[in-house]
């Protein structure tokens, strides 16, 4: 696989690249230079599974607010920078992990290789960022409108000029809201650069729209062997763009842990309300580290076949529930006990 094969680049004390563990990654949505806003978002973030963390820094105060966010944080923590060179080098100073940049809209060479130097000092990678609404209008000519190999191309153009200037620990990322248009500059960049890949749909949408896009999406990617670590770019919560990543890598076999709920979609037969149920489990398993699959079943007389690949399941209907375990049926109760049940299983899972 690509993802076997790339440099391996240290973020912290992270590390992405050679066949690593795909890494998750957000942004957080507040003001850079409201500490305790900031720290208290990247926090949940983290409680969430997230490894990576991006926050904006448009100003100088943003760039100086990261040394105290980051005496409260746990996780690499990147600045997202935009056209001032000035803020690459603050932040960098002021113990940014990893900068992200568009080296064409940062100013000339010198100020490119100020920031290079910069960054070479404190042994911090610089991510490459490109995106269909930043392509130089010379690219555009060229291909007459935003395509995957213009993309790329600007990419690669983007990474020869830090390599210019000796800089190698390098990540590039190429996004696009097009998921056909970004699946296709992915495979086209995987086989052109060696550089570990920064995978996400950007402006993928709302919690809604936007998680299918990425599923789709990132699955594709993903599913070539392409890609080192993701974000899901979310218009809602951040915290929702982790338990997208999380499940999407789950279920493409590319991490283990966490509980898997599954249910079933109801139906005539269907005497209990599953759809409440269903997601007051998935909000119940958020808390518990097992690597498990947990069935929701809104049908008690075909609820113990149809969990029987499940480790635990629960199904109900007409006020009477049933709590299975591989298949089985353990227990009967009322209805309204199932939940607790559940909960009481998982606590004391043995296996």
């Amino acid at each position: 696989m690509y993802r076997d094969n790339t440099k391996i680049i240290k973020i912290g004390d992270r590390v992405i690249g050679g066949g690593n563990p795909i890494l998750i990654q957000s942004m957080t949505n507040t003001p850079t230079e409201d500490v305790k806003a900031t720290v208290d978002q990247i926090l949940r973030l983290e409680e969430a599974g997230c490894e990576i963390v991006r926050s904006t820094v448009p100003t100088m105060a943003a760039a100086e607010a990261l040394r105290e966010i980051k005496k409260h944080i746990h996780i690499p923590l990147v600045a997202d920078i935009h056209f001032d060179y000035r803020m690459a080098i603050a932040a960098i100073e002021n113990g940014a992990d990893k900068i992200r940049i568009n080296p064409g809209n940062i100013g000339g060479e010198d100020r490119i290789k100020a920031v290079v130097d910069c960054a070479k000092a404190h042994h911090i990678p610089i991510r490459v960022g490109v995106n269909s609404g930043s392509l130089e209008k010379e690219i555009l000519e060229k291909y007459g409108h935003v395509t995957a190999q213009g993309l790329v191309e600007s990419a690669l153009d983007k990474v020869s000029i830090l390599e210019r200037f000796d800089f190698t620990d390098i990540v590039v990322s190429i996004k696009s809201s097009d998921v056909l248009m970004c699946t296709e500059a992915y495979e086209l960049i995987a086989d052109k650069c060696s550089y570990p890949l920064h995978v996400g749909i950007t402006e993928a949408g709302t919690v809604y729209s936007g998680n299918i896009k990425s599923a789709v999406g990132l699955g594709m990617i993903l599913g070539k062997g392409i890609g080192d670590t993701i974000r899901v770019s979310l218009t809602g919560a951040p915290e929702e763009e982790i338990k997208s990543a999380k499940l999407i890598l789950k279920t493409l076999g590319l991490r283990k842990g966490g509980i898997d709920v599954v249910s079933c979609p109801t139906c005539g037969r269907t005497h209990i309300d599953l759809i409440g149920l269903a997601n007051k489990v998935e909000s119940l398993v958020t808390g518990y580290d097992l690597d498990i699959t947990v069935a929701v079943m809104g049908c008690a007389v075909n609820g113990p076949g149809e969990a029987k690949e499940a480790d635990i399941g629960i199904a109900g209907g007409d006020g009477k529930g049933l709590l299975i375990k591989k298949g089985e049926v353990i227990r009967t109760m009322p209805e309204s006990e199932l939940l607790g049940a559940l909960q009481k299983e998982l606590d004391n899972w043995k296996g």
